[in-house]
């Protein structure tokens, strides 16, 4: 069968630019939106340049020009968004509304899958303040494609790896100490790791597969379920020591996190529901999401922690 082309918004982005090495990778035509006005940020610009080194196309593109996107999309069979949903940099959520109408323009996308990448929005309907604005966003964008009939998947990635190991899931740390740790309630709710290559890897493999079409996709490899205290026994047998810990209530927690800007309030929220309510692992897919999940592994290197 021969492999869809496919078209990556956000591609300099901390997800985008593996999902480009991926499409790559796996042989797929590729092509990467090119903002025209991307200014003297010659990081970006010289990412874009490795990436058409590497072989993928560079294609000029604005969510403020909707000619630029439509044709784009075009060019295409398949395209991935990655752009910004974190307060902490930019939140761009909504901007995807402009690409829904673009695609339902173009009228040729076989799939579409919107930056999502995290937390399955359509179960946190009763997430808290100021936080769900994240989820509602989401669920805003995902309406807009059913309305329009537009072809999707969406990639449910639960917790980036490199966010949340590195600083053994404590917020504002992505360096873990080799000292002292501070445990979220008693540490022991679930939740789901995953290697951001790995997300970039299983989403490509996504794109042509029938059994993903117009589904919720989970990533939910087995060995990446912990509980923090987990995370933290990982860690300690790899330094050969016993951090001290402490802990923080749920109401110490929601106490501070009053105390802190919209922006770092809106992803001390998601902690919350992760780290305290286990939002992520408190509840089963169907049999045929595991099997499906499990194929994709079969195929795919996985990494809990890079030592």
């Amino acid at each position: 069968m021969e492999k869809s082309k496919v078209l990556i918004i956000g591609g300099t982005g901390y997800l985008g630019r593996r999902l480009v090495k991926a499409s790559l990778a796996q042989g797929h035509e590729t092509y990467v939106l090119q903002r025209p006005d991307m200014g003297v940020d010659i990081e970006k610009v010289q990412m874009l340049l490795s990436f058409k080194e590497q072989g993928a196309r560079l294609v000029l593109g604005s969510f403020n020009d909707h000619q630029s996107l439509v044709d784009a999309v075009k060019l295409v069979d398949v395209v991935i968004c990655a752009i910004s949903g974190v307060h902490i940099r930019s939140h761009q959520i909504l901007l995807q509304l402009k690409l829904v109408d673009a695609i339902k323009e173009a009228g040729n996308i076989k799939r579409f899958l919107p930056s999502e990448f995290g937390t399955d929005p359509a179960r946190m309907e009763n997430a808290m303040e100021p936080g769900r604005v994240t989820f509602d966003d989401k669920m805003v964008v995902r309406k807009a494609i059913q309305d329009a009939g537009i072809p999707f998947t969406y990639v449910s990635a639960n917790c980036f790896a490199g966010y949340f190991l590195g600083g053994l899931c404590q917020p504002g740390s992505i360096l873990p100490s080799r000292d002292h740790v501070v445990l979220l309630g008693d540490g022991n709710q679930k939740a789901i790791y995953v290697d951001e290559d790995d997300i970039a890897m299983y989403t490509i493999k996504t794109i042509d597969d029938p059994r993903t079409l117009n589904k919720t996709l989970y990533l939910r490899p087995p060995q990446n379920i912990l509980s923090q205290r987990e995370v933290v026994e990982v860690w300690e047998k790899l330094i050969g020591k016993q951090l001290h810990k402490s802990s923080i209530s749920k109401e110490e927690f929601l106490a501070t996190m009053k105390t802190q800007n919209y922006a770092e309030q809106v992803g001390l929220t998601h902690y919350y529901h992760v780290c305290y309510e286990g939002c992520l692992a408190n509840f089963e897919i169907e049999m045929r999401q595991r099997r499906l999940l499990s194929f994709i592994l079969k195929s795919t290197t996985l990494l809990f922690m890079n030592t």
